[in-house]
């Protein structure tokens, strides 16, 4: 079975035996070009060889293309997976042909995840036939193959991923890969008010905070768990004095600079947390493992970071009490269909606004069309278009 070792740091000569004490000076005094960081994921088969070509293209990917942490553990859980299927399948990875690329999509469709034992989604599947593509279009320009059956595919990969129009429901065939399924396209369903209200009274601080900060302001789970005391001390630049809400800058996906429009109700509880709840858990962590002060908007009782997986992993929980499924993307999707349907009112009611414009620039869309799902989620759900716009109040004082 093929494994993922996490690179790490280069001991000191202390810790070592006496004979390779000199080896180890000898390597805290080398200096490399590109260093890979402490933690960095490398690919082994099962008989303990490293896997080149995957950590070579994790390293360019990672280190000399600098994406983002998330976008280097989403190729490393790709090629880990198909790497590991292709040594179950006794294959050599050079040796693939567009039948083993089918087999393995064919395999995902067939049998549930071994790590979630729920069925994989088209799009998961799409996904990870699309990573596999692209990791030997990169091998051929890399010069680990000199030609490769799924290379005359390599550009396909790209096609399945995006939805263009408002009236189109899937891909035309031209447009779609040979190896993807046809995927349609999911429409958010927010919660309603009701739903909201209840799910942000079973939550326990600091995620009750948390998912309000996404309901009023539609911020990303990543964006989320970056956000830090200062960027709620400081406003921006662009925050007007005297207003009922704040501009807070933020580190957007990229990572990008943006911004987000908090309303004074929420910094007031966010200021109100940061004074007793985050205070008192700190101190605590100090007294107990002299625990060095955090920077993180969000700690936990214990006094470290919220991490993204923990807060998901709360909402999930809370949400199957409560009776409904909630995750943090519906959140964020909750915000931008009540946003945009207050807009919508606004605009009808002759304000000079354009509200799909307006929520794309607040949820850090790169693209209108992801934005004009909202719009459509909103038109096709009467049941909460009517209960976001019989209720036209200010939206902290709904939840």
């Amino acid at each position: 079975m093929v494994e993922i070792v996490r690179k790490g740091r280069l001991p000191t000569p202390e810790e070592v035996p006496e004979a390779l004490r000199d080896a180890a000076s000898l390597a805290r005094r080398m200096t490399l070009r590109e260093p890979r960081p402490i933690g960095f994921p490398l690919l082994f088969s099962s008989d303990m060889q490293l896997i080149e070509p995957a950590v070579a293209f994790l390293h360019e990917h990672g280190i000399q293309r600098a994406h983002t942490v998330e976008t280097l553990r989403t190729y490393t859980e790709i090629l880990y997976d198909w790497f590991d299927s292709l040594e179950q399948s006794h294959i050599q990875w050079a040796e693939v042909d567009t039948s083993d690329l089918i087999a393995y999509r064919d395999r995902m469709i067939r049998g549930p995840s071994a790590h979630t034992d729920r069925p994989y989604s088209v799009r998961t599947i799409n996904h990870r036939v699309r990573g596999v593509l692209r990791f030997y279009a990169w091998a051929i320009l890399a010069g680990w193959l000199a030609s490769s059956p799924l290379s005359a595919h390599g550009q396909d990969f790209s096609l399945s991923r995006h939805f263009w129009g408002t009236g189109r429901r899937c891909l035309r065939d031209q447009e779609r890969s040979l190896f993807a399924l046809r995927q349609f396209e999911d429409l958010p369903r927010p919660l309603r008010s009701e739903q909201a209200r209840e799910l942000l009274a079973a939550l326990q601080p600091p995620y009750d905070l948390m998912a309000r900060w996404q309901l009023y302001t539609g911020l990303r789970v990543a964006e989320l768990v970056r956000l830090n005391v200062k960027d709620i001390e400081h406003p921006s630049r662009h925050s007007a004095p005297e207003s009922s809400y704040r501009v807070i800058d933020v580190i957007r996906k990229g990572p990008k600079a943006g911004c987000v429009i908090a309303p004074m109700s929420l910094l007031d509880e966010t200021a109100s947390y940061v004074a007793l709840h985050r205070k008192a858990w700190l101190q605590r962590a100090a007294r107990k493992r002299a625990a060095t002060p955090r920077s993180e908007l969000f700690v936990t009782r214990r006094g470290s970071a919220v991490r993204k997986n923990t807060y998901q992993q709360v909402l999930s929980r809370t949400g199957d009490a409560c009776g409904f499924t909630v995750t943090s993307h519906l959140l964020r999707a909750t915000f931008g269909c009540w946003m945009l349907a207050r807009l919508e009112r606004l605009a009808k009611e002759g304000a000079a606004i354009n509200p799909l414009l307006i929520v794309k620039v607040l949820m850090a869309h790169e693209h209108i069309d992801t934005t004009d799902r909202y719009l459509r989620a909103v038109a096709i759900d009467t049941t909460v278009l009517a209960d976001v716009l019989d209720t036209l109040v200010p939206m902290d004082s709904r939840v």
